[in-house]
């Protein structure tokens, strides 16, 4: 099967400033807004698409996860774990304390299933190898999924709730689990999805649509990639940024792509060549996206 190369025909998000390490993009069709983290900025974003405007929310410490309780309250997930956020205020309380005692890691990708647990991954702050596990939390139980992680990503779901993906970006392959759809834990052992080893980029963050389509971003190559469920590479977006980092569904048919980006440790003659670096985009290119379910505390 050979892949469709589409051109970029989005916008930057002008408004939104641009990102140290742009990560976590996740939409709330119920006010019409996207929210994501400047990671090394310790920063959230509050985006309003209607009206084209950014708020961004200093953080204490680095977040990547942020998934809606109701209209009141988010979930975020940060380097020492699970906080409520109050929306009104944010305000936060820890609630869920995860690695809180390890100073060498924090949270990274992660995504809330349709059951409403969440599974999200963790890494070392300066990429340390086999530093990070992912983890599944339910209701405030956490289970310890996948050990010596060293940069987990692609966290997503099929849309029957019954099979997981996700990747360490350094060992290169997507992989899949089954699962139960009642409780997102696994029911089998991960096997290869995509083989990506030797291939230009690394998998960063993914989401899956209501196909079944995986839509994930690939760092360093500047584009998103979609899988087919079959585990073929169909179609590839191209992204004015080279450091593409993670995906997600937004307006209110789910109907288009956000894109996040990074411009972390690039030199000056590296980000003349790539403006576009740590920028937000909008991509214009249709397709059948799905809402994030609620985390349910």
């Amino acid at each position: 099967m050979s892949v469709e190369t589409v051109l970029h025909s989005g916008s930057t998000l002008n408004n939104a400033p641009a990102c140290l390490l742009g990560e976590g993009p996740t939409y709330d069709p119920h006010s019409g807004t996207a929210w994501w983290f400047d990671i090394l900025g310790r920063k959230l974003v509050e985006y309003v698409l209607a009206s084209d405007s950014a708020t961004f929310h200093e953080l204490p410490e680095m977040g990547s996860v942020l998934a809606r309780v109701d209209g009141a309250r988010q979930v975020i997930v940060t380097e020492t774990g699970l906080h409520l956020r109050h929306v009104a205020t944010g305000k936060l309380e820890r609630i869920t304390p995860i690695e809180a005692d390890n100073a060498v890691t924090r949270s990274n990708d992660g995504r809330v299933h349709v059951c409403g647990a969440l599974w999200f991954g963790t890494m070392g702050k300066h990429a340390e190898h086999g530093a990070g596990a992912i983890y599944h939390v339910a209701r405030g139980v956490v289970t310890r999924l996948y050990d010596s992680v060293s940069i987990p990503n692609a966290i997503c779901f099929s849309p029957d709730g019954s099979i997981a993906y996700f990747t360490d970006t350094a060992d290169g392959r997507l992989m899949r689990v089954a699962i139960d759809p009642a409780t997102a834990l696994p029911v089998g052992e991960p096997m290869v999805f995509f083989d990506h080893r030797g291939g230009d980029g690394g998998l960063d963050g993914a989401v899956c649509d209501r196909d079944g389509m995986i839509w994930n971003a690939r760092w360093g190559a500047g584009c998103v990639d979609a899988y087919s469920p079959e585990g073929k590479r169909v179609t590839s977006l191209k992204v004015p940024a080279g450091r593409t980092t993670c995906p997600a569904f937004v307006g209110p048919d789910a109907d288009r792509l956000l894109v996040t980006s990074a411009s972390e440790n690039m030199s000056a003659e590296q980000l003349a060549a790539d403006p576009g670096a740590g920028s937000t985009f909008l991509l214009e290119h249709p397709v059948k996206g799905r809402f994030e379910p609620d985390y349910i505390l």
